[in-house]
């Protein structure tokens, strides 16, 4: 299951308007509340999808029914581009458990690239819920293989992933890898460059959030 949350004509659409926009990118700190914010509404949007329990809460003057969640989900992300999301996601979510995946291209002189994963915290994920935030899908293969990676850990339940920009062709490399996942995107363009760029994309999310880093 695919949703694009821009279809809606909701907030979320003035808030990718604004994260691919390169006068606005220019303040760091608005384009890191712009991905928390696309998370937030997204969270918000999956908590209506998980299961819930009928418990009994005391108030000063009696009893209340109230539902809760059954279970809290694991929150993964990617470093470092998805900590922007990843902090949306958590402060709905906040009694959730956390995993951080470090992936990354490793660039060939040829223009091609490897996925390389050197790190990964995590905490059990049989029969758990993952959340995992990436802001951009382009290929789709460092999300993919970030996914095995948790996989590997144990039986999980179910996988969201959520993303504030995706490419078509990511999508469906994902969806054929994992299809049982539900992606949520802020957005979703058609276009992917040769060296697997998304466009009219937004540029690179983590420079955007965090600035510019060595290459090595």
């Amino acid at each position: 299951m695919v949703i694009n949350l821009s279809k809606e004509h909701s907030l979320v659409s003035n808030w990718v308007s604004e994260l691919r926009n390169v006068d606005v990118q220019n303040d760091r700190m608005r384009f890191r509340r712009n991905l928390e914010r696309i998370a937030e509404v997204t969270a918000y949007e999956i908590s209506k999808t998980m299961e819930w329990d009928e418990k009994e809460v005391q108030t000063p003057l009696g009893t209340a029914n109230a539902k809760m969640l059954k279970a809290q989900p694991i929150l993964a992300t990617i470093l470092r581009a998805g900590l922007g999301m990843h902090t949306g996601l958590l402060n709905y979510f906040d009694k959730g458990e956390n995993a951080f995946i470090s992936a990354y291209r490793k660039h060939k002189p040829d223009g091609s690239f490897d996925i390389q994963i050197e790190y990964m915290s995590c905490p059990e994920v049989d029969g758990k819920v993952i959340i995992i935030s990436d802001p951009m899908i382009a290929t789709g293969a460092s999300l993919v293989k970030a996914i095995q990676f948790l996989k590997d850990e144990g039986e999980v339940k179910q996988i969201h992933v959520v993303c504030a920009i995706a490419c078509t062709v990511g999508i469906e490399y994902v969806l054929r890898a994992e299809p049982k996942a539900t992606i949520w995107c802020g957005d979703i363009d058609d276009e992917l460059t040769a060296k697997g760029y998304i466009v009219p994309g937004l540029g690179d999310a983590g420079d955007l959030a965090f600035g510019s880093k060595m290459q090595s």
